[in-house]
């Protein structure tokens, strides 16, 4: 079943399930079915904030007490097929006149939770790993003069008198972590802090737990979350590495797209729960862009330690959300528990202070850039066509060019038959990165999917 479809039918019966009634809220959630803790340990590494501060180069945008609606109007189509719908792309930035860089097709959001910084080396680092942001916990005496050096944004709240409110290196607020975590009550603390953020040109963003896509909150409520106070919502739920998927009373048969326990721990998971999370921002009849978060080591608390990403993990697990419309990635690079415990695993690798996450944090770095290279494609509004049974697929066109970009369903393994549809007709295809291209024969191409998380990006003549 194509990811189109299956966003689709999610819809419909999320629909179907506000309908008919909400039930009780079971609160008694743990950091085993979602990632981040509300409670964010101090840095390992002793950081000292620069003492240079650099003067915005850009000019301070209009001042704006209302945020216009979004774009939601398609782009002229250049298939003969239907379309997924979508908020506009790159250009739902443009209502928020701090954001207006975020507005480039070639921007693709990819950040790092408590990324603390230092110095402009240490962005530098950030960047060259395909880094173009930093949101959540940060340290107080941080600058903000190695962000505007160096082309780097910041989504959060002011954090002390060097940060800029009319620059473009702060496009976005932060309103608040798994605030979803407190049912009821949460919704009145989401009111106050997108209250509070209101007429500062920026846009606004905040993460969710599992409990909007799952069984444990009324519908109704998750759709009030997911489609009331943010303009931008990601998810956290860490499939690799937290003990969620091997529980004996396992409960992923129950979320909006269920998963099953035996493909659970695969990437495939992280694509189902943008699909759900879509389904979920649907209800209301408007698109807003959303984000996925990853774990970059382990998800797991300090309580319990279940497994490190593989570096393969780490880019299955990327590719899948973005093969499932997530229009950002944020990072979760702390880790409190197993043989690897630090609350900065991207500087504490940079900086040698640890040697156990290299092989992640190259991985990350790795599909972070491939993602930048292909963002004028993959910022393009998707189309609605299914290339064959047991897979997972994204098309795209530009420039006289079809994009697939595919994996498999459900964690499987071998090859695969990808059925083109009508309009391309090149007679090969170009595996992207790969160095190898594949012959077309009758419409048709075969490739093989070595493991669970490997990705095929495929370019094709139109």
């Amino acid at each position: 079943m194509s990811k189109s479809t299956k966003i689709a039918l999610a819809t419909a019966i999320t629909a179907v399930i506000a309908f008919l009634g909400a039930y009780l809220v079971d609160l008694n959630t743990d950091i085993g079915d979602g990632g981040t803790t509300t409670t964010t340990a101090a840095p390992s590494t002793t950081l000292v904030p620069s003492t240079t501060t650099a003067t915005p180069t850009t000019t301070p945008p209009t001042s704006s007490t209302t945020t216009p609606a979004p774009t939601t109007t398609a782009t002229t189509p250049i298939l003969n097929l239907p379309r997924i719908p979508w908020e506009g792309g790159p250009d739902y930035y443009k209502q928020f006149p701090n954001a207006a860089d975020w507005a480039n097709p070639n921007l693709f959001p990819i950040g790092t939770w408590c990324g603390a910084y230092d110095n402009d080396a240490e962005v530098q680092y950030d960047k060259a790993h395909g880094l173009n942001f930093y949101t959540g916990c940060i340290q107080p005496a941080t600058q903000f003069g190695p962000l505007t050096r160096n082309g780097m944004y910041w989504v959060g709240n002011k954090v002390n008198d060097t940060f800029d409110p009319a620059s473009r290196n702060w496009p976005g607020l932060f309103l608040g972590d798994e605030i979803d975590g407190k049912g009821q009550a949460g919704l009145a603390e989401m009111q106050a802090a997108k209250d509070a953020a209101a007429g500062q040109n920026k846009f606004t963003y905040t993460n969710y737990t599992d409990m909007v896509i799952g069984p444990d909150m009324p519908d109704a409520m998750q759709s009030q979350y997911v489609n009331t106070f943010a303009d931008v919502t990601s998810l956290d739920m860490y499939w690799y590495t937290t003990d969620f998927c091997g529980r004996p009373n396992y409960r992923g048969g129950l979320y909006d797209v269920p998963i099953p326990q035996g493909s659970c721990r695969t990437a495939s998971s992280y694509g189902k729960t943008m699909e759900a999370l879509w389904a979920k921002d649907g209800l209301d009849g408007q698109r807003k862009p959303l984000w996925q978060f990853i774990e970059l080591l382990n998800g797991s608390g300090g309580g319990y330690f279940v497994a490190n990403m593989t570096p393969a993990q780490v880019k299955g697990a990327a590719m899948a959300s973005v093969i499932n419309e997530a229009r950002g990635i944020v990072w979760f690079q702390q880790s409190f528990s197993g043989n690897c415990v630090t609350s900065q695993v991207i500087r504490a690798t940079q900086l040698r202070h640890v040697t156990c996450a290299d092989g992640q944090v190259a991985a990350m770095g790795e599909v972070n850039n491939q993602i930048q290279r292909l963002a004028s494609v993959i910022n393009t509004q998707s189309y609605q066509w299914s290339f064959g049974s047991g897979l997972d697929t994204m098309l795209k066109a530009k420039d006289g060019s079809a994009y697939i970009f595919a994996m498999t369903e459900n964690g499987g393994t071998g090859d695969r038959t990808l059925t083109l549809p009508a309009g391309v007709n090149g007679a090969t295809v170009e595996v992207v990165d790969e160095n190898r291209t594949i012959p077309v024969s009758g419409g048709k191409f075969t490739d093989t999917f070595a493991a669970e998380n490997t990705y095929r990006i495929y370019k094709v003549t139109l």
